[in-house]
């Protein structure tokens, strides 16, 4: 596969290839089409010269061509015409010169009409060299426009799904420095220091992981349970966290950062409201090809009309449904639906995928 890659990677490799196949490929065809007229090696002999004429002829057609697709359309078209004329009236003149000479032995036509019966065969194998000639280089023109316009797609989706992720770590990072702020002013030191240690460690997972990449499910909790233990300092006993994440989904693949917003908005709108704080809950377990992940929380509930948050005023969930909609186009679902007793839940469905080892 390489082979056939390095190949098409090179036009020079590509054109001699194609230009001797080609020629190769009409001496065949032309003795096969002519074994009944004869069968001896002279008339072999005949068809190669005829064969290497052509192809030799036809090379300075490439660069004429070359230099002609960069002149307006119509000009471009007469000098392809005037070209394939001339060559083929000059390919004829040498076919005839090598069946009367070599094969007929210094035969000569006394119609003067015979010394222009190959001009229209060579004119047509002429503008079938062109056709293919002109062919591959506007397929190659479409490939590599193709793939600059497929690059530059690749290139905005990407910028796009990386603006959507970093618009989150501002808000987290400036609540957490109010935090630390208020620990150092109330003179809790050590905790405001715990805090600085954690905020380091989650902000470097945060940066040093690509939006791009998934990531395994099991290095996505750890950094959730650093960003758990920074907002337990601020909230202390008032916050609780349970996890139910089965094993086997702990190598899952899932966009990287993609439970923290939901869980900031948890605690944001749910256990910062309730003065004897709250429970969030995190789940992860497998079902068929799909990774089903729920954040639940026991807070007051919320007003949610259509799927949608109406409190939500944030950039958090709704870019997590931009993100999905961006990795997985429509193999996902995100859902935000009333928990029982009280609360509010979040679903996403995406699919199991582990990486290959």
């Amino acid at each position: 596969m390489s082979r056939w890659h390095r190949l098409f990677d090179s036009n020079e490799r590509l054109f001699w290839v194609l230009h001797c196949a080609g020629w190769t490929g009409f001496a065949i065809v032309y003795y096969i089409g002519s074994f009944l007229h004869d069968v001896r090696s002279i008339w072999m002999f005949v068809i190669l010269l005829n064969a290497y004429a052509g192809w030799l002829l036809t090379i300075p057609l490439r660069y004429i061509f070359r230099w002609a697709r960069r002149q307006s359309p119509l000009k471009m078209i007469l000098i392809v015409i005037v070209a394939c004329y001339v060559v083929a009236l000059i390919w004829a003149v040498v076919k005839n010169v090598n069946y009367w000479e070599i094969y007929k032995h210094g035969y000569r036509p006394e119609e003067w009409y015979m010394y222009f019966t190959n001009t229209i065969n060579s004119l047509i194998m002429i503008g079938c060299w062109s056709g293919v000639y002109f062919g591959i280089k506007n397929f190659q023109m479409l490939q590599k426009e193709k793939q600059n316009a497929l690059k530059a797609t690749t290139m905005a989706h990407q910028a796009h799904i990386k603006m959507l992720r970093y618009q989150l770590n501002p808000h987290f990072l400036f609540n957490t420095l109010n935090a630390i702020s208020t620990l150092i002013l109330l003179k809790e030191n050590d905790s405001a220091e715990t805090m600085v240690s954690r905020l380091s460690d989650f902000l470097r997972y945060s940066l040093d992981n690509d939006p791009i990449k998934r990531v395994p499910l099991g290095q996505e909790i750890k950094a959730l349970r650093l960003y758990l233990e920074i907002e337990k300092v601020r909230f202390d006993d008032r916050l609780d966290v349970g996890w139910d994440i089965e094993q086997n989904c702990e190598a899952a693949l899932v966009p990287s950062m993609i439970l923290q917003p939901i869980i900031e908005n948890a605690i944001k709108h749910a256990i910062s409201r309730m003065e004897e704080g709250g429970r969030i809950d995190i789940t992860a377990r497998s079902f068929g090809n799909d990774l089903l992940m729920d954040v639940a929380d026991n807070g007051p509930g919320a007003d949610i009309q259509n799927g949608q948050l109406t409190r939500e005023n944030g950039v958090g969930l709704a870019n997590i449904r931009d993100r999905l909609q961006s990795l997985y186009h429509r193999n996902f679902a995100f859902s935000i639906e009333h928990n029982k007793p009280k609360g509010v839940r979040v679903r996403i469905r995406i699919p199991y995928e582990v990486n290959d080892v």
